[in-house]
């Protein structure tokens, strides 16, 4: 599944090889390109203090997960902390391998897995297919994250992940705020929960499309060096593979 394509750049532009010019005139143009930065630093910042800030929705709907140590409910999952973050990976029941996209993002998700419980945040990776299907799938990626199971329950259906038959039939689904055509039944996101001292479980936040970017290491690496992402404009994650897919 092609993250930019549910939701395209504005504009694509191909690369244009970079001028060469003195130490001198390199130095000007960084020093301007560092004021950019900053205020885009200072942008985000406000952006993430408001996003923080989203009024929250209690939830009084019962969900039971299967899990590597049997059946947990969602205020299980939170493994004693106060916020959870729920990955929607796309793995459908009879699916034989994950999203190659969604497994790009996984590949990043167990290094931030060593600090987010330090500071008072469960992470869990959910998807509708069984727990007999993914698992296989998890051992040979070599992740160690906690992928539980939605199969049976309507977790993904209720937070516009997957999708039904007669979704497909109509040809349009609600996804990432609206309206759009049916790509597939099931597609990716990320949703936030809170739980207060009274064990009551909130929703906060959920983002979809492009707005899993942020989650992507490798894509900060990539825009940092001159050929960028170097991607296709018309289908932009089509070099995108599997870590163990990739050539020798």
């Amino acid at each position: 599944m092609n993250l930019q394509e549910m939701e395209p750049e504005t504009e694509t532009k191909q690369m244009n090889h970079p001028e060469i010019v003195s130490e001198a005139e390199w130095l000007v143009a960084r020093k301007d390109l560092l004021a950019r930065e900053k205020e885009f630093t200072r942008q985000r910042d406000a952006l993430s203090a408001a996003r923080r800030q989203l009024p929250m929705v209690k939830i009084d709907k019962e969900y039971v997960f299967d899990g590597p140590d049997g059946k947990e409910t969602l205020a299980d999952l939170f493994d004693g902390r106060s916020q959870l973050i729920v990955y929607h990976f796309m793995f459908g029941p009879g699916w034989e391998e994950g999203c190659k996209s969604c497994s790009y993002l996984a590949d990043h998700f167990d290094g931030a897995n060593w600090h987010l419980p330090h500071r008072d945040v469960a992470f869990v990776v959910i998807s509708r297919a069984p727990l007999s299907e993914f698992e296989p799938y998890k051992r040979r990626m070599g992740w160690r994250f906690k992928w539980v199971s939605s199969h049976g329950n309507d977790f993904n259906f209720d937070y516009h992940v997957s999708f039904t038959k007669d979704d497909e039939a109509k040809g349009k689904v609600y996804y990432n705020y609206g309206v759009g055509e049916f790509i597939s039944d099931e597609l990716p996101g990320l949703s936030v929960f809170y739980k207060d001292a009274n064990g009551d479980i909130f929703h906060s936040y959920s983002t979809y499309a492009r707005g899993l970017d942020i989650l992507v290491g490798a894509y900060n690496f990539l825009d940092l060096v001159p050929k960028g992402r170097g991607e296709n404009p018309d289908s932009t994650m089509d070099w995108v593979r599997r870590h163990d897919q990739y050539p020798r």
